[in-house]
């Protein structure tokens, strides 16, 4: 699971582009912050992914981003001219048939994850545009077959992607299906994307055969070729879509209800939303022990979620040239998380930010990773500890306490990032007088406020799971 959304600058109270999305994992999978500064690499390098190797770009722009323990790749992240990426699993025929010939043998090579295609992307793009040019060209030349989930064979864990991908000007839908995919752009309002192919009969780019195969695997009727829906026609009808249309219309739904006045607040609102104030009265029982999927998703008893969400970003656009990005981001159910401003020109991130567990960081085969486990120096370990505490035991706990220990947990955390949202806008003065001083100057400012938010956090962090223990 996974939801993504982009609310263009007329549909925001600033006229800014703001990007939002949560990263749905399985409960273990912890997921650090990364930063990767700008590099220059000898000519005729190579980059290992989790399956493949492929030429290394002579540049690539220093890029921050939520990443897997085990993976090479970001679900989400940004660069340093401001291009965001985030993207989601979708289920098609073309897996469908791929899993099905791998089973016999005769299967695809595992190829690209979605994950590494962000993080491609944000090595080698200056644009969103260009971006979706480079992971077109990607996915045609290497495939994007193999499993995304640590522990899970390519046939269970694996799954084609669908992407928003934005700079401050434009957004792009890229979905892709095996070695094709389409693209649509987005210029005005907002959009948002779940579990399942969005691009229907308009798209502005894609592979040039992509209505041609459909036809030919007789996916899409001959006769009916000017009416050419990619959606209808490659999405696998054997994969139930009640785990994702929901969430997408629910998006959808509160992205109009503030448009024209959408703020980073409303975003982080509707990453926290378990369908509050419609008929279904958001959880019936608690956020803990879910009824159904939600944006904001928790592992279920009764084991019908795909476990929690994993991270969660809000990234604020520029409207100039000279303003910095600001790449908000909490570990866990945002619901029960903290989110702090970091920044890609900055050029350092607190180490406790960017560690896993037990396994460590490191670039594995998902087959081969093994589950990871607690360490006090995890950041998103320790979120993970209080989200536990918080829920206790859904089931036999009464009474309930995710409700009263979250109504703790949020008055705390949303004291500190409403302080952290009024403190931003002199951060980004002095970051901005700086630039004459250099890169360094600029960087030090950055790195010094990240640093201490990310303090603050963690000192409350420990008090609430010293009380709740």
């Amino acid at each position: 699971m996974c939801d993504t959304w982009v609310a263009m600058g007329d549909a925001t109270l600033t006229q800014n582009v703001i990007f939002g999305k949560n990263s749905d994992r399985p409960i273990f999978d912890c997921q650090p912050l990364v930063f990767y500064p700008r590099k220059e690499w000898p000519a005729g390098s190579e980059v290992q992914l989790e399956y493949v190797e492929l030429p290394q770009a002579e540049l690539t722009y220093a890029m921050l981003g939520s990443s897997p323990y085990w993976c090479w790749g970001f679900e989400e992240g940004i660069n340093e001219h401001s291009v965001v990426i985030g993207n989601e699993a979708v289920f098609t025929k073309t897996f469908r048939e791929a899993a099905e010939a791998h089973r016999l043998g005769e299967g695809p090579p595992p190829g690209l994850l979605g994950m590494d295609l962000i993080r491609l992307a944000l090595g080698r793009s200056q644009t969103a545009g260009q971006a979706v040019e480079l992971m077109g060209a990607l996915i045609e030349r290497y495939g994007q077959f193999g499993s995304g989930v640590p522990a899970e064979a390519h046939t269970e864990g694996g799954y084609d992607n669908s992407f928003i991908i934005a700079d401050p000007n434009e957004a792009w839908i890229l979905e892709a299906a095996g070695r094709r995919w389409i693209a649509k752009r987005v210029t005005t309002d907002y959009t948002s994307i779940s579990n399942e192919p969005a691009i229907r009969t308009e798209w502005d780019a894609g592979s040039s055969d992509i209505r041609e195969y459909a036809i030919d695997k007789g996916w899409w009727p001959v006769d009916q070729e000017e009416r050419f829906d990619f959606a209808r026609a490659y999405i696998d009808e054997q994969v139930p879509r009640q785990v994702s249309h929901i969430r997408a219309m629910r998006s959808r739904q509160l992205l109009a209800e503030k448009e024209g006045e959408i703020t980073t607040r409303w975003m982080m609102r509707i990453t926290r939303d378990h369908y509050e104030g419609t008929f279904l009265g958001g959880p019936h029982f608690d956020a803990a022990d879910p009824d159904f999927h939600s944006i904001c998703m928790h592992v279920s008893p009764a084991d019908f979620t795909w476990g929690n969400t994993a991270s969660s970003c809000i990234a604020a656009l520029p409207k100039s040239e000279g303003e910095f990005p600001v790449f908000w981001w909490t570990p866990g159910p945002p619901c029960n998380g903290c989110y702090v401003p970091f920044f890609v020109h900055g050029s350092k991130l607190p180490e406790i930010v960017s560690r896993a567990g037990s396994f460590g960081k490191h670039v594995v085969a998902p087959p081969d990773a093994e589950e990871d486990e607690f360490a006090p120096d995890s950041y998103w370990w320790l979120f993970r500890r209080l989200m536990d505490k918080v829920k206790g035991d859904p089931v036999r706990s009464l009474p309930k306490l995710y409700e009263s220990r979250n109504r703790t947990v949020r008055t705390r955390f949303d004291a500190l990032e409403q302080a952290f949202e009024a403190e931003l806008p002199g951060v980004l003065q002095r970051a901005t007088e700086s630039k004459e001083a250099g890169e360094e100057a600029v960087a030090r400012i950055l790195d010094e406020f990240i640093a201490a938010c990310v303090a603050r956090v963690i000192v409350t962090l420990e008090e609430l799971l010293r009380e709740f223990d």
